[in-house]
């Protein structure tokens, strides 16, 4: 529940420390950071004493903990709550990082934090302490570690980062607004998802739970690489429209959801065919429906990421009251569509055919408030961004359909798929989905990217 505040807390955040680098202005940049430091240190206090007073009365009067248990489970109480508070002090360094769009640093870290998290899993194996205490302290370990590696490069490379903190309450009560209405947004979200969660296993069982549960890791893991590609264009399209450059920001909102689309086409597109293979492979025994729902996931997954930077523009105007109530609003049908689904005889799958025609629908909405907070047209959006992917994602499925149609399920037939996905979509959305000059811009990209390993190879040879 925390962190989807904090999550709300980091979209404001990291949306009006990106909107002051688009205006120029320092000093308000200045204060800009230093009252989001103020209002996360207020909110971590809060929790800390909160979670502490009722957390403890809640372990020691309400929760089943085997016997000789509670202290490892108090560990973990105390090391949960410092990590959270940790995570949650480093937000607005990691967010002045990304609206800076130091992305090469922000993948150090990154890379920096797994390595410490793979490092303790070896360590747990040589602890001579609990295991649990051992792994709870030890997150709380790396969450220092990440923690001050993103102060120390902020407070060496960003301006608005140094000196002393300056409290400015019209910033304040602009981002705990804006916060606060991404929080309902987020609200919603996870209403949705775990009450459609719920709705299943009331209605077909816990095995349908399964089912759904490794659907949706399945498609997480895939959509999470994306969100790596929008979270680099996110500040370049608030930046454009804090500095008036419309031309620019309306550019990045149709190529930012059309090259988000094809790049999640086409790493999905070897799932999508060769599921069940995958599948049973990685689960040995797959629950029923899994393959299904995991297709079904990809899709309404595709119909969401062509919303992203229309939801990132409104985000960028600041104005977002309204956005957030009817996008809410059409966004929450899905429990209470599904539900009526469900009370009606549908079968289990039919939630994602909710997902996919609420998806829709919310897109729909994205475009028409962008429209009346920006003047970006829906119909330049649909002509740039959604005619460009429909073609190059349909013909792409031709030939590995056929495959699978002409050869029994094998290793050798998932190679081959492998092998005629990435070809096929490589190459269909490189003729069917970009433009001459995109299709120049990447021809250019290529030449020089083997000139420089041309040049390196050379180099190592001597």
């Amino acid at each position: 529940m925390f962190s989807v505040i904090s999550g709300a807390l980091s979209t404001a955040i990291s949306r009006f420390i990106t909107y002051e680098l688009g205006k120029d202005d320092k000093e308000q940049l200045r204060k800009t950071f230093s009252t989001s430091i103020i209002v996360q240190f207020i909110i971590a206090l809060i929790v800390l004493i909160l979670c502490e007073v009722v957390g403890i009365w809640f372990l020691e009067n309400k929760l089943d903990i085997p016997v000789g248990r509670m202290d490892a489970a108090t560990w973990v109480l105390h090391c949960s709550l410092a990590s959270f508070v940790i995570n949650l002090i480093s937000v607005p360094y990691n967010a002045a990082i990304i609206a800076h769009e130091k992305m090469d640093v922000f993948a150090y870290i990154s890379i920096l934090e797994v390595i410490l998290k793979l490092v303790i899993v070896y360590a747990l194996v040589i602890s001579p302490f609990d295991k649990l205490i051992s792994y709870a302290v030890l997150l709380v370990g790396v969450a220092v570690i990440v923690r001050l590696t993103y102060g120390v490069y902020c407070r060496r490379y960003f301006e608005e980062c140094k000196g002393k903190l300056v409290y400015d309450r019209v910033v304040l009560k602009n981002m705990l607004s804006f916060a606060g209405w991404n929080f309902f947004s987020n609200g919603i979200y996870i209403f949705n998802n775990q009450g459609v969660t719920m709705l299943v296993n009331v209605y077909f069982g816990v095995a349908m739970n399964a089912a759904r549960g490794i659907a949706t890791q399945v498609e997480t893991s895939v959509q999470q690489f994306i969100n790596t590609f929008t979270t680099a264009i996110n500040p370049q399209i608030t930046k454009s429209y804090a500095a008036g450059d419309y031309d620019r920001f309306y550019y990045l909102i149709c190529k930012g959801a059309k090259f988000s689309f094809l790049l999640f086409f086409c790493l999905s597109l070897p799932i999508l065919v060769e599921t069940e293979f995958i599948l049973k492979v990685w689960l040995k025994t797959v629950p029923d429906y899994t393959s299904l729902f995991t297709r079904l996931a990809f899709v309404a997954a595709m119909v969401s990421i062509l919303g992203n930077t229309c939801y990132t523009a409104c985000l960028a105007t600041g104005n977002i009251k309204k956005y957030t109530i009817y996008s809410s609003v059409v966004g929450g049908l899905v429990f209470f569509l599904t539900w009526l689904v469900y009370w009606l005889g549908g079968r289990v799958e039919f939630a994602y055919y909710v997902y996919i025609f609420d998806w829709g629908l919310l897109l729909v909405v994205k475009m028409m408030f962008v429209e009346r907070l920006t003047g970006l047209k829906p119909l330049r959006f649909l002509k740039e961004t959604v005619a460009k992917v429909i073609l190059p994602s349909s013909i792409s499925l031709v030939i590995p359909t056929v495959i699978c149609l002409l050869m029994p399920q094998s290793p050798l037939r998932f190679f081959i798929n492998l092998f005629a996905c990435i070809i096929c979509s490589l190459t269909c959305s490189y003729f069917f989905g970009l433009t001459s000059g995109e299709r120049k811009a990447v021809l250019s990209k290529v030449e020089t990217t083997f000139t420089i390993l041309k040049k390196r190879f050379k180099t190592s040879n001597q």
